[in-house]
C-alpha cells in the first residue's frame, strides 16, 4: 500500500469532510426554499445555483475519494504522476470549496 504522509492525508478527510458539508447545507437549503416559496420565476435562479453548489461539492468529494483510493491501492507505491495529481486536487479542492 502506498502510503501518504500523515498530513496529506488528514488533509483529504478534512477536505471531504466539508465537501459533504457543503452537499448537506446546499440541499437542505434548497429543499427548505422550495418548500416555502416554491418554484418560481423569482427562486428559480437561487434554486438552480444551490442545485450547482451541491454538484460541484459532490464532484470534489468524488475526486478527492478515487484519487485516495488509487494512492493506497497502487504497489509497491504510487506513481509519480498520481501523487503530482493528488496535490494539485488538493491545492484546487482548498481554494474552490470556501468559495
Amino acid at each position: 500500500m502506498a502510503k501518504l504522509p500523515a498530513e496529506v492525508t488528514e488533509t483529504i478527510w478534512n477536505l471531504k469532510r466539508q465537501a459533504l458539508e457543503i452537499v448537506e447545507e446546499a440541499t437542505t437549503t434548497e429543499f427548505t426554499l422550495f418548500e416555502l416559496l416554491g418554484e418560481t420565476d423569482e427562486t428559480l435562479s437561487y434554486l438552480d445555483e444551490l442545485k450547482n453548489v451541491a454538484d460541484e461539492a459532490t464532484s470534489s468529494y468524488s475526486r478527492l475519494s478515487n484519487l485516495h483510493l488509487q494512492i493506497v491501492q497502487a504497489q509497491p507505491s504510487a506513481s509519480r504522476d498520481l501523487l503530482k495529481l493528488a496535490y494539485q486536487t488538493i491545492e484546487i479542492t482548498s481554494a474552490r470549496l470556501p468559495a
